[in-house]
């Protein structure tokens, strides 16, 4: 007799067990971020950059631990949505990116995002190969820290058919190392004495999540803050193109190195990307606003916040554990690497190339 057959709850029970509790998790996730949002934090820190993420995956880690040991984790596991959430937020994000930023407004945040997600993808795709890592951990882990973080993890998953617990694992590493890197970033690009331009490019090809980014910028300056959102909102519309290389890539390798057909591409390429594209476009021709604001706005962040409640639901210390320390490595080393070659690159490209104004 299976597990789910055993169990004294039927599955439409547990489904919506799984529901109520992501979403209660997810009211008060934002509930927390209104009352941190006036606050000052030590270090002169404004307690807006503590973004709803932070508390929806803190809030689900804490509800998973307080219920695996009475086996109520394993209870609502089948409503627990994490992909749905976060395919439901990728395209409602793409309702937000102008793609007019990748040939006009934007042009040292293109040549930043192209060099950077190339070196960034091959150095950390190599480096993962000479510590043995598992190839598909290696494109996940490699399109996560080259591309935009979680949103890039979950889509080269798709492509490359990766397994849950690597993508967990990956998600995990982003959401610790990106952390305290909002924090300690802007403190740095203080000490250098950055400007505004170059710390904001800085913080958007190096950190791996859009909302720290978005935090670090907010400690700096508000230029700062402007200058990270378009070159990491760059990086981002660039997810669609990265899915789709990794698809094909990957639909070769499993044919010997063959030509991969339409067909194989076509069912590895995840679906979600094609409506993250097509909201793009609509959103550029002006036929929808999914901007800071809006109702399609509201309805991403929600999702991205249900999303990350589950995260937070699924994550398990005894993964990272299995795991072992070589994809611990291999994403510090990597991360290391990000964070010099994009110092550089915004500094270059920022203050001689094309200077940027906001």
């Amino acid at each position: 007799m299976s597990h789910e057959s055993s169990h004294p709850f039927p599955g439409w029970l547990r489904i919506l067990l799984g529901l109520i509790l992501t979403a209660a998790l997810a009211a008060l996730a934002w509930w927390i971020k209104g009352r941190v949002y006036e606050m000052t934090l030590p270090f002169g820190i404004p307690g807006k950059v503590l973004e709803y993420p932070i508390w929806a995956v803190l809030l689900g880690v804490a509800a998973s631990l307080l219920l695996r040991p009475f086996g109520g984790r394993e209870s609502i596991q089948p409503g627990i949505k994490t992909e749905l959430f976060l395919r439901v937020g990728l395209i409602l994000l793409g309702a937000g990116i102008n793609l007019e930023l990748l040939v006009t407004a934007a042009g040292g945040a293109i040549l930043q995002a192209l060099l950077l997600i190339s070196c960034v993808f091959l150095f950390t795709y190599w480096l993962a190969g000479r510590f043995g890592l598992d190839d598909k951990l290696r494109a996940v882990m490699a399109t996560a820290l080259a591309v935009c973080g979680v949103s890039a993890a979950i889509a080269a998953a798709g492509s490359v058919m990766a397994k849950k617990e690597q993508v967990t694992y990956v998600v995990a590493l982003v959401i610790v190392v990106a952390l305290p890197m909002m924090v300690l970033a802007p403190l740095a690009a203080g000490a250098m004495g950055l400007s505004d331009a170059v710390a904001g490019a800085w913080f958007g090809g190096n950190i791996d999540t859009t909302a720290a980014v978005i935090g670090a910028g907010t400690i700096f300056s508000d230029t700062a803050q402007q200058v990270a959102s378009i070159v990491k909102n760059t990086q981002n519309a660039l997810i669609g193109l990265v899915a789709f290389l990794l698809a094909v890539f990957y639909a070769g390798k499993t044919e010997g190195g063959q030509r991969p057909s339409a067909r194989m591409i076509w069912d590895r390429l995840p679906k979600f990307v094609l409506g993250f594209v097509l909201a793009s476009i609509l959103y550029t021709l002006g036929w929808i606003d999914g901007g800071k604001g809006t109702a399609i706005d509201a309805l991403k962040n929600w999702a991205f916040t249900l999303a990350f409640v589950a995260m937070g639901l699924e994550f398990a210390f005894g993964e990272i554990r299995r795991m072992g320390w070589r994809p611990v490595a291999v994403f510090l080393i990597a991360t290391l690497f990000n964070t010099l070659l994009a110092l550089g690159a915004a500094w270059v490209i920022f203050t001689y190339l094309m200077p940027l104004s906001v």
